[in-house]
């Protein structure tokens, strides 16, 4: 089974997206800030981590570059889903080591897509 970890403050994304996943049989870890998913990566090691920039204690810049340091998650894709929509935060979270970038509002289908796209490569 596909593992995924989904790293949000909204709680309503966080259902929304550990239902959409769920139903497209991914094994769903939630994280609620950066530290929470790094608490996660200690133990779990997903195909995909899904990840916002702003939240609280840690934020997903500062999540991005723990990951990336972490020899056994080199193989995890890494999307960035944010309300951060300017060019400068895509070229950021890109340059940081995302695979992906994907702004608030989202669609759940694509997101999918998106994410099989990422894994299966």
């Amino acid at each position: 089974m596909k593992k995924i970890l989904i790293v949000d403050d909204e709680p309503n994304i966080i259902m929304a997206l550990e239902y959409t996943f769920k139903k497209n049989n991914y094994e769903v870890f939630i994280a609620r800030d950066g530290q929470e998913a790094l608490d996660i990566l200690q133990n779990e090691t997903p195909d995909a981590i899904i990840l916002d920039i702003m939240m609280p204690n840690v934020d997903g810049y500062a999540t991005i570059a723990e990951i990336k340091l972490n020899e056994k998650l080199n193989h995890c894709k890494i999307l960035f889903l944010s309300a951060k929509n300017k060019e400068e935060h895509i070229e950021k979270g890109m340059s940081l080591g995302a695979n992906a970038y994907m702004t608030k509002p989202f669609s759940t289908k694509k997101l999918v897509e998106k994410i099989e796209e990422l894994i299966t490569t």
